[in-house]
């Protein structure tokens, strides 16, 4: 056989090899996609019924066979809500409770980050090492005690039973001090030399340089209080200190144990918008916050 032959059958077999290649990825691109549409749908779907829900009547809605769309778009069903439930007050509650929390935990956050990142002092280490170890705890297991202390001092169905005992979050301490971990000591030392103090080299440099983690623990924090629920309901379940998410718990239910599935939906709808939105438009914060944390310390 001659070389010219030899040369172009290892042509040909470089090319079916090459082909197949092709066809393995893309059958494996298929594949993946088909996945990822395949979870798409089914963390989507509860949304989707959610507003159909909230657009159908509550006959409609009884029927032993769903329909996946309204008949009849009922869109009387959100005025209903929003005046049923109440929630022009419960929003007032909750960005109460949601703006104070979060303000008076962002400086408890920022000032115990900065003292485990940068100050020295005796025991720190250990100290730090306690805190974390209490992130291994379930939050259940303080609610006994902390309804316990709370009653005692006189709390219940007031504002601070739902600020105070939740201002100091671990993990947000922990998150803050690993990008404070990230500036350079250089400047610190710098900043002493000067005679800048503690505070004013926390509030000029660190502070602008850890925003992006600052701007995520907001955010997180405010989310965490438009979703709390079992402890507001425990310790606040009156009309004047309740949460959004208590009072949509039995807003709808009359006097016979009926509940009016319909609006309730829609409410759930108007509540969900907000956190719907923040994610949209913050996320990459909440990402780039994160990322900025990295694993230093």
């Amino acid at each position: 056989m001659s070389k010219n032959n030899m040369a172009t059958m290892h042509e040909k077999d470089m090319r079916k090899e090459s082909s197949k290649q092709k066809i393995v990825k893309i059958i494996v691109k298929i594949i993946i996609y088909a996945f990822l549409i395949a979870m798409a749908v089914i963390v989507l779907f509860p949304f989707y019924w959610m507003i159909i829900s909230s657009l159908k009547s509550l006959p409609e809605y009884r029927e032993s066979i769903p329909t996946l769309w309204p008949r009849q778009i009922l869109f009387s069903n959100y005025a209903e809500a929003f005046s049923t439930a109440k929630l022009g007050q419960l929003f007032i509650n909750t960005m109460i409770v949601g703006v104070v929390s979060t303000l008076l935990s962002l400086v408890i956050t920022v000032l115990s980050a900065f003292a485990f990142a940068r100050l020295e002092f005796k025991g720190k280490d250990t100290l730090f090492a306690a805190l974390l170890a209490t992130m291994m705890i379930p939050g259940e297991l303080f609610t006994i005690t902390n309804y316990s202390t709370v009653t005692q001092l006189g709390w219940i169905n007031t504002y601070t039973v739902l600020i105070v005992p939740f201002l100091v979050s671990v993990f947000y301490i922990y998150l803050l001090r690993q990008n404070f971990m990230q500036i350079p000591n250089e400047l610190y030392l710098a900043a002493k030399v000067d005679g800048t103090s503690d505070i004013k080299y926390l509030w000029k440099v660190m502070v602008p340089l850890a925003l992006p983690t600052l701007i995520s623990i907001t955010i997180l924090k405010m989310m965490g209080a438009w979703n709390s629920y079992i402890w507001p309901r425990l310790v606040a379940n009156d009309e004047a200190h309740s949460l959004i998410t208590n009072g949509l718990r039995n807003a709808f239910t009359d006097t016979t144990g009926d509940v009016n599935y319909p609006v309730q939906m829609a409410a759930v709808a108007i509540v969900s918008a907000p956190l719907f939105l923040v994610f949209i438009f913050l996320r990459k914060y909440i990402m780039k916050g994160v990322s900025r944390s990295g694993i230093k310390g």
